[in-house]
């Protein structure tokens, strides 16, 4: 299955986003093209789980709920690949650190393949496949529920595996951010898990894009008093960054690939 979408279709994601619905024909005349082509990119951002369908047009997806993982793996993919680039720099070799869920992280993971002796302890199911044929790189994936949506493990036997160690570094994502600092995500046995990482780390770094600040999600995970390093890309406000700056948080912007 195709996993990228237009650069109409992600302007008309952006219009959700900000306007919460359209219409099929507001948006063909906005476009200059036809019904039946604004149609078929909405049963593209549909068929992704980024919108539901209403009559004569499309809503956003309620945020009490998070996107499926094929969806956010497509949202802002070019961002996420140079923000895993970055946050593969700050990791030297002979080093030990988490990865918790996201798909941020899961980026992260393909770019530390050519690491030495580094000690990657996971809770994810894709960053664990991604190293574990790895000889220069020892894996340890814990134990609890497996979600079905994303092969994310969970629930208080991960938590106690976690809390086991003492890396190096975190690197965890989050599903939203807030303009006042507070980091945020749908599943609370995923928050307890990624709260035991940070509490655990003896730095945190936090991957995410832009548009995590577009989004909203139900439970709070920390604030910007528990990350030492923040990656994200060129979309970030300048407000933002000055408040990480305030809360002591060093910033690193990766830039758009030539």
């Amino acid at each position: 299955m195709q996993t990228s979408i237009s650069t109409r279709q992600s302007l008309i994601l952006e219009h959700i986003r900000e306007h919460g619905s359209v219409q099929v024909d507001q948006l063909a005349a906005h476009f200059q093209v036809t019904p039946e082509a604004i149609r078929r990119d909405l049963n593209r951002l549909y068929d992704l789980e980024f919108v539901q369908r209403v009559r004569g047009g499309a809503v956003i997806r309620n945020t009490v709920e998070n996107l499926g993982h094929g969806a956010r793996k497509t949202l802002m993919a070019e961002e996420k690949t140079e923000i895993a680039r970055i946050t593969s720099g700050i990791i030297s070799n002979n080093t030990s650190m988490y990865i918790n869920l996201g798909t941020t992280t899961e980026r992260v993971a393909e770019f530390l393949v050519d690491h030495d002796s580094i000690l990657v302890i996971t809770n994810n199911i894709t960053v664990a496949s991604t190293l574990w044929p790895l000889r220069n790189i020892e894996v340890m994936i814990a134990g609890g529920k497996i979600r079905s949506s994303d092969g994310g493990i969970v629930g208080p036997a991960t938590e106690e595996f976690i809390d086991r160690f003492k890396p190096d570094y975190a690197i965890i994502g989050c599903s939203a951010l807030d303009y006042s600092g507070e980091i945020l995500d749908y599943d609370l046995r995923e928050v307890r898990v990624t709260q035991a990482i940070i509490r655990q780390a003896r730095t945190v770094i936090l991957v995410t894009d832009s548009m995590k600040l577009e989004r909203s999600a139900p439970v709070k995970v920390g604030t910007l008093n528990d990350i030492d390093i923040l990656v994200t890309d060129t979309g970030i406000p300048d407000e933002f960054i000055e408040l990480c700056r305030q809360n002591n948080v060093e910033v690193r912007i990766a830039e758009p690939s030539e």
